[in-house]
């Protein structure tokens, strides 16, 4: 007894052994801190500001249409609704591999009959013999001596995990591609506006040009100038109408349903997010939060796992079928006492010959592995450009907007100038018109620098690790995940 005692002691010591390779983080390639120089500005963000990827979204977009429509789209989208799907389908895949470390019970019953006819006989008559069984076992349970089956089990954990990290990616790309979209859409309302309302200035301008023609106080020149800008204006209002039907369709696809008309934006980009300066953060900490590092890190941890599997696969393979149940040779009598049975079959191989095929599996294992360490790294490189190039982009930003502004402001007194002096004959048409391109140029050019400004906030925040709620997280525990 004490024997078995000390056997079964060693089975279950050896049933936690893992041939897995102890999981190191790999060491981020990327600097402790962010570039520095002419483009990048002082992070002036408080020393406690809350991290970028604790801000859920409806926290960072103050606008309300906004706000709506980014609920649509979460509803609706069908590339996020297949990254929730393939999250069920990694779920359901480590329910599998997790069933195995435990042995499946199954009950059968069944009923043989054989008969055996009379040439056959030993006592040269025909006879019918009948056999009834009921049972219940265990089927080919493997005994994870090795781990093989822990490590399987491991590895379909991290790529579940690694899909959850997948949906939490998507998500925040969603998130920052419909709010740019809504932005666009905006900025090409606002473009829309002030081509019509050229249009309409090039219209009357065009008007008193034909009259001053018709009246021999202008020259040709001067009214083939004005149809040329009125014709111009036309052009870019066509232009910039269907940019609008564009920009609406692309917002739908997002969406993925029809944006009610009260959603849509109404040509002003007014306060797009409540955050005007967003903190930036230690590279390290930031880094190491976003979802697609975290979900290149978990296929790294998955990898890392198989190769437990492989070492798994050089030693002996010990599984266990076990039954007891009853037979007897009447239905009436299956039951009683005296009709007990049961079958015990353990057995064990061991690969002695097998051309090479565990050495090939562990190896590529091993180079699997460092394939997902290049692209950990690789994950972290990008993350590290994204953010540095949102960065460099902020800090120039309002420079850029002061200064289109002011060009706005001078093109606009120099029009008003030079249209003046045209209406009052001082002055011949085609001054008039360069002032009036100048300064449609300069509007146009302040919208796009509008447009950067806001889309930079929002780019900021996505690459920062912004636009997840974190109290939809997933937990995994001990005893599975919940």
């Amino acid at each position: 007894m004490k024997k078995t005692l000390l056997s079964m002691a060693a089975l279950a010591f050896l049933a936690g052994c893992s041939l897995a390779p102890t999981y190191e983080r790999p060491a981020a390639p990327a600097p402790a801190g962010w570039p520095t120089g002419p483009s990048y500005k002082a992070d002036t963000a408080a020393a406690d500001a809350k991290p970028v990827a604790d801000i859920a979204w409806r926290d960072f977009f103050a606008d309300a249409r906004l706000r709506q429509v980014l609920e649509l789209a979460l509803a609706n989208n069908r590339d996020l609704r297949v990254s929730i799907l393939n999250i069920e389908k990694a779920r359901a895949t480590y329910g599998i591999e997790r069933a195995a470390l435990i042995p499946t019970l199954s009950a059968s019953g069944g009923q043989t009959a054989t008969r055996i006819p009379r040439n056959a006989s030993p006592n040269d008559e025909a006879s019918i013999t009948r056999q009834y069984t009921a049972n219940l076992g265990v089927s080919s349970y493997e005994l994870d001596l090795f781990g093989r089956v822990r490590s399987l089990s491991d590895s379909a954990l991290e790529q579940y995990l690694g899909t959850e990290e997948a949906r939490r990616a998507q998500q925040i790309s969603l998130v920052s591609s419909v709010a740019s979209a809504y932005l666009n859409l905006v900025a090409d309302q606002q473009r829309l506006l002030v081509a019509q309302d050229t249009l309409k200035s090039q219209q009357a301008s065009y008007d008193l040009a034909v009259h001053r023609f018709d009246a021999g106080a202008a020259s040709g020149l001067d009214k083939y100038n004005a149809q040329t800008s009125v014709e111009s204006a036309r052009s870019d209002v066509a232009v910039y109408t269907s940019q609008v039907a564009l920009d609406q369709n692309a917002l739908t696809l997002l969406v993925g349903s029809a944006v009610p008309a009260e959603l849509l934006p109404q040509g002003e980009f007014g306060q797009v997010a409540s955050l005007t300066d967003i903190p930036s953060g230690v590279p390290s900490d930031v880094l190491q939060r976003r979802p697609d590092v975290l979900e290149a890190e978990r296929t790294l941890r998955a990898a890392n796992a198989n190769i437990g599997a492989a070492r798994a696969a050089f030693f002996p393979r010990i599984s266990l079928t076990a039954t007891a149940g009853s037979l007897s040779s009447n239905l009436s009598g299956l039951f009683k006492g005296g009709s007990g049975s049961w079958s015990f079959i353990p057995q064990i191989s061991l690969p002695i010959f097998d051309g090479g095929v565990n050495r090939a599996n562990l190896d590529i294992a091993k180079v699997q592995r460092e394939i997902s360490v290049a692209q950990y790294e690789k994950a972290i490189q990008v993350a590290f450009r994204e953010v540095s190039d949102a960065l460099a982009q902020r800090g120039t930003i309002d420079e850029r907007l002061q200064s289109q502004q002011a060009l706005v402001d001078a093109s606009s007194k120099s029009y008003s100038i030079y249209d003046a002096r045209y209406k009052q004959g001082a002055d011949t048409y085609l001054n008039a018109l360069v002032a009036q391109r100048a300064l449609y140029s300069a509007q146009q050019s302040l919208i796009t620098a509008r447009l950067a400004k806001a889309t930079n906030l929002v780019t900021l925040y996505q690459v920062l690790g912004g636009g997840w709620q974190p109290e939809q997280t997933v937990v995994a525990t001990a005893g599975g995940v919940q």
